[in-house]
């Protein structure tokens, strides 16, 4: 699955996508949890490209050999596309607002900010030396 057209594929429609969502979040007109959420639906729709493609060009050559493994493909490819990034989209989703990594994050973020100032610069230093 991972060779040839199918690879192209999912690299260019994934690629594309990411990069309008990489721009979107530049601009300011998303937030990073959407980026997050965003970036997991393109991944998996890459996916879903892939595959989609590679099985729609098998069954439309068992059914039409020639045509159909054109319009197998297509047909393989704009489908994975969309259930990929469907999938993709919920899972980031649940992922990103799930109250563990809520809660994973907040106390991450509590711990740079009780961190006395000496051990940071003692830190700091001894980073800066190496």
């Amino acid at each position: 699955m991972l060779q040839g057209n199918s690879l192209w594929g999912g690299l260019i429609s994934g690629g594309i996508t990411q990069l309008q969502d990489t721009i979107s979040l530049t601009k300011g007109q998303m937030d990073n949890k959407d980026y997050m959420v965003h970036t997991s639906g393109n991944l998996t729709g890459a996916l879903g490209v892939m595959a989609g493609i590679e099985y729609g060009a098998i069954l439309g050559t068992s059914l039409l050999p020639g045509v159909g493994t054109v319009l197998g493909s297509v047909v393989g490819g704009l489908l994975g596309n969309s259930v990929g990034h469907t999938v993709g989209t919920q899972a980031g989703s649940m992922l990103v607002n799930s109250r563990l990594v809520c809660n994973l994050t907040q106390s991450a973020a509590k711990g740079a900010e009780s961190t006395p100032g000496p051990v940071v610069d003692a830190m700091q230093t001894t980073t800066s030396h190496e």
